[in-house]
């Protein structure tokens, strides 16, 4: 106890280093915005998350991510049970932006989709990231 109460700023720098180095880790899961691009190519790769491109029908095709399927936001609530038949699979869902895929990510966690996430910057963030996309 006497050491703590003499050494009090090595303790005080100790905590704060160690917050500093632990934060990009904790926050990478947590971001507002949803999933960077890596950590979706990290979930499809190592847990065969799929992919939802809740854009419309010819923004779909004019690009999406390779594999992905498309449920059109009016149709999100009726499509993705029969689209998407395995709750337990981790949901990236990813628009143009993330916009219309974050007001989507409460519909799919209601629907029973508990490891649903949206991609941070939707697909303008996985073109940035130089990933492939398709064409229909």
């Amino acid at each position: 106890m006497p050491f703590l109460l003499h050494n009090w700023a090595l303790l005080l720098i100790a905590v704060v280093a160690g917050t500093l180095l632990m934060a990009p880790g904790l926050m990478s899961g947590m971001r507002p915005g949803g999933l960077s691009a890596g950590d979706a190519v990290h979930l499809m790769n190592r847990e065969r998350a799929v992919v939802v491109d809740v854009s419309e029908n010819n923004e779909f095709a004019a690009g999406h991510i390779v594999g992905a399927r498309n449920i059109p936001v009016a149709q999100f609530d009726q499509r993705l049970p029969e689209v998407v038949k395995n709750k337990g699979v981790p949901l990236i869902l990813v628009c143009a932006t993330g916009a219309r895929a974050q007001r989507c990510l409460a519909k799919a966690k209601t629907l029973g989709y508990e490891k649903a996430v949206v991609l941070a910057g939707g697909l303008r963030s996985w073109k940035d990231a130089n990933l492939p996309v398709e064409r229909s």
